[in-house]
């Protein structure tokens, strides 16, 4: 639940922003989708919700990309699932991609908040 005052974000990241998002949770440990998705939510304090619509697409692309891989464990639960964890090329892919997102804002806050 949003705290009081933040209304979730739900479909209007920036495409692409979810990958980053998943690569940098990614970096603490393996973990399967549903604590994935809860950890964005938790860091983000409920102002971005991740659905499993869009989160299973994802990390299927990651996959597919070679920048995350995946293992079955057993979760807390004491259940069946399948575990993600960071590649290599994944950690590079983050790295580039951070470099990036951090020239995206401050493109975009020259625009919003430009000097006087």
């Amino acid at each position: 639940m949003p705290k009081r005052g933040n209304v979730p974000m739900q479909g209007e990241l920036l495409q692409g922003t979810l990958d980053l998002l998943i690569l940098k949770t990614l970096v603490l440990g393996p973990a399967h989708g549903h604590t994935i998705a809860h950890a964005i939510e938790h860091r983000s304090e409920d102002v971005l919700q991740v659905e499993h619509g869009s989160l299973y697409p994802a990390l299927h692309r990651l996959e597919d990309r070679g920048w995350i891989a995946s293992f079955w464990g057993t979760s807390e639960n004491n259940r069946r699932a399948r575990y993600y964890r960071l590649t290599r090329r994944g950690r590079s892919q983050l790295a580039e991609q951070t470099s990036r997102w951090d020239e995206i804002v401050r493109a975009i806050n020259r625009i919003l908040r430009p000097a006087d």
